[in-house]
């Protein structure tokens, strides 16, 4: 159990059996009565944001919250299948993958934090490596400013390059932000 006093941004509190992270957090001591510390929190399953004010005596429910590492081995058609360090299998959804199953790559290495053995947020390394399979060549000379181009790499995921990259060129991708970041000689 929390106390309101340790409330903080980042801070990952249970409300009614659900997971929410505290996104801002805002400490008010009126000149007569109790200290208030208001709260944003984002449920960690769905991704929806209400406001909670708390006073100075109220107790908050902490989660049981699990990371593990895991391996990524292939896709079933009904979910991402995983392997952690004891070979055991965990299915996730497409749901929970969001955003990150475009940049899956063979044998990657996430973190997933789980509640109550289900899983609900997966991190990605920072820079994944893919293969542009499809873009249109560049216009040469075009170089005066800073002209992008789509591409789509494998798995489909489309993003804008520079126009020197070509089609077959190996490219880095932020999976935080889902941008280009270079390209990789090889």
């Amino acid at each position: 159990m929390y106390n309101a006093s340790d409330l903080r941004k980042g801070l990952k509190v249970e409300i009614d059996g659900v997971p929410y992270a505290i996104t801002e957090f805002t400490f008010v001591k009126p000149g007569k009565g109790q200290a208030l510390y208001t709260c944003r929190l984002k449920n960690m399953i769905n991704g929806s944001t209400f406001m909670k004010t708390y006073r100075a005596a109220d107790r908050i429910d902490q989660p049981v919250l699990e990371e593990k590492t895991l391996q990524y081995s292939y896709n079933d058609g009904h979910g991402y299948v995983f392997l952690d360090q004891d070979f055991e299998q965990v299915t996730i959804t497409s749901d929970v993958m969001g955003d990150s199953r475009h940049f899956l790559v063979e044998d990657a290495t996430v973190r997933v934090l789980f509640h109550n053995g289900n899983p609900i947020e997966i991190t990605m390394p920072t820079f994944i490596e893919k293969e542009v399979v499809h873009t249109e060549p560049g216009a040469r000379g075009d170089t005066a400013t800073n002209v992008m181009k789509p591409a789509r790499v494998a798995g489909g995921y489309e993003l804008p390059v520079p126009l020197f990259v070509n089609q077959g060129d190996i490219i880095r991708i932020d999976t935080r932000t889902g941008g280009y970041v270079d390209r990789v000689k090889r």
